[in-house]
């Protein structure tokens, strides 16, 4: 288990036509004591992910756990 684990993270901006696929089941699992690089092309997802992954941003799709504990926006 990791401290945090973000399992098949979905997250969209726009709608209909316009939609933008940002994060399409994009996982990931920090463990304890790790250190973790996240690199890819200029608008992969790279900011995108990280601020799903520390819920300044709420998904649209899978699921975000802190030590095992699912996180619930409010």
């Amino acid at each position: 288990m990791g401290i945090v684990e973000a399992r098949e993270i979905k997250k969209y901006y726009g709608s209909g036509e316009a939609r933008v696929k940002a994060l399409d089941g994009i996982s990931l699992s920090v463990e304890k004591g790790e250190f973790v690089a996240v690199m890819g092309a200029s608008g992969s997802g790279k900011s995108t992910l990280l601020r799903c992954a520390t819920m300044l941003e709420e998904i649209d799709g899978g699921e975000i756990l802190y030590m095992g504990e699912r996180a619930a926006w409010m």
